[in-house]
Parts: C-alpha cells; structure tokens; sequence
C-alpha cells in the first residue's frame, strides 16, 4: 500500500437514539436506548484504518468536549489530523434515531467540521481524496473543494450523502467532472438519476461521470451494482441479520478505498466492502466498521 485515504468531510459528534418508532408531529417517543459518540465521518475514516489504510483527516474540528471526544477517536484509529482546532466553535452533533428495523434517520447541528476556510493538505497522485457530499452544501467550502480536487492526481472518491438534492446543481456538475468514483446507496443513486431501479440508475449516472471513472450503487442486503467501462454487475453481500445500518455504507466507502489503495481489482474491493458493510449493521452504531481479520472471516465463511 502505498498511498493514503485523504478525507476532506465532516467528522462530528451522533448522539445516537433506539426508538420503537419516529414520533409523529408534536408527538413523543421514549428511547429504549441513548449514548454520543463520534459520527459522520469517523464511519470512513476508521473503517479505512481498520482495513490497513494510513488516513489523514482534512476536515474541522472545534474547542469544546465535542471536538475533544473526536480528536481522541481518530488518535485510537491511528488517524492524522492535518488541521488545527477552530479556537472559535466546538463540533456539531447529529442525532440520530434508530428504529426497530435497523432504519435510521438523522437530524444534525453542524459546528466546525462545517467550516469554510479549513486548509487542504497536498495530495500525491497515489492517493485516494474522499469527498462527501455534506461538503458540497456550503458554497464557499464546495468552491474550494472542487478546486482542490480538480488540481489534484489522487483518485477522487464522491459521496453523495441523504442531503444530495440539497446541492446547487452548477456545484455537483463540476463535482461529477472531477470524480473518478462515485459511490450512493440506492435512494441517492434515485433522487440523481430519477430511475427506480438501482441498475439503470447506475447506468445513467456513469454516463454523468468521465471517461473511466466508476459507479458503486450500495443496495443494501442485496450487496452493490459495479458499473465501470460499460459493463454493470451485480456483486452480493453476505446475508447477516440487522440490528442498525447508521454507518454501513460509511464502511463500504471506507474499506473500498482501502482495497484500492492496496491494489486490489474491482471485484475483489466492491466484494470487500460489502462483507464490511454486512459486519456492520450487525453492530450498534456509529463506528461498527469490522477490521481486515473480521472480514477475511466472514468471506472465508
């Protein structure tokens, strides 16, 4: 392995909720179960450095118990912070509430991982630059952003995020012309292409994307679709049962880069990242990424 994870997004703080139900509007629900942990980016990030990956965070993060719970997560992670903490503001915190199923749906605050002047470390060519589409919402930061990634040789990872319709359209079409690859889960890959089925629309957002570059749309239990130099294919995930799905498909995008860094083809990556994203929604979130020994486990079975 001879390059880095550089994630430029946003890690925070999930204050994370088991519900047995949303509540409904000006209604209540009691939590069966309430804890905060470090959220949002730090899926990525650990998932990426539990996989083998040397990662530099180049996100924010504040002055405050939030910021000093999410600095001491990435130094277990072995994790190198390129920026210093904003003196001005702590970091934001989402809450997010987790049903039965496993479902979840977030809420967030945004504090100084949202910032807009943060400085961008130099990437080298045999890097991976992980992108998230939270970064993209604010114009001043999406500017910058698109500019760092359009000068740069590293390999660009897109993830679009729950909020992509959000993003100013002229923003994400530049975005899409820099991306090398683009990775959503099915109702991301939806609300972009406007098609129902994860396939199609994995065929249509790769005719968005330049030459070369390739499409992963996660699909859940059902594994991912792998759309690159034309050809589609459907690669599944191991079957495994559910508990919470905050984070699997940060583990996916985490481990993907991860095997790509190490050299490992397509199929050999998308079907590692699976297997991580499977381990992780057999744990209570947010940072349930498996390491490489769990998932050389679980494929071995």
């Amino acid at each position: 392995m001879t390059g880095r994870l550089v994630h430029t997004g946003q890690v925070l703080v999930d204050l994370v909720m088991r519900v047995p139900a949303l509540p409904p509007p000006g209604g209540d629900v009691l939590a069966s179960d309430t804890v905060m942990l470090p959220g949002g980016g730090i899926n990525v990030v650990a998932a990426a450095a539990r996989a083998g990956a040397a990662v530099t965070y180049a996100g924010g993060h504040g002055t405050g118990p939030r910021g000093e719970l999410v600095r001491a997560a990435l130094a277990v992670e072995g994790v190198t912070v390129a920026a210093p903490p904003d003196p001005h503001v702590d970091t934001g915190v989402c809450v997010v509430l987790v049903e039965p199923s496993g479902e979840r749906t977030f809420v967030t605050g945004s504090g100084a991982e949202s910032g807009r002047a943060i400085p961008l470390p130099p990437a080298a060519p045999h890097d991976v630059v992980y992108v998230s589409g939270y970064s993209l919402l604010v114009p001043d930061k999406a500017d910058r952003l698109v500019s760092f990634v359009a000068d740069t040789a590293a390999a660009v990872l897109l993830d679009p995020g729950p909020l992509v319709t959000d993003v100013p359209a002229h923003t994400w079409e530049r975005m899409l012309a820099v991306t090398g690859v683009l990775s959503c889960n099915a109702r991301e890959a939806h609300l972009l292409s406007g098609e129902p089925d994860a396939l199609a629309a994995g065929r249509e957002l790769s005719r968005q994307l330049p030459d070369g570059a390739t499409v992963v749309v996660r699909d859940g239990a059902r594994g991912c679709v792998l759309i690159r130099d034309g050809q589609a294919e459907r690669v599944p995930a191991p079957p495994v049962e559910a508990v919470d799905t905050n984070g699997a498909g940060d583990a996916h995008c985490g481990v993907l880069a991860a095997e790509l860094l190490r050299g490992a083809d397509w199929p050999e990556a998308v079907r590692r990242a699976n297997a991580a994203a499977a381990l992780a929604v057999t744990r209570y979130g947010p940072a349930t990424a498996p390491t490489r020994a769990e998932v050389d486990t679980l494929l071995a079975a």
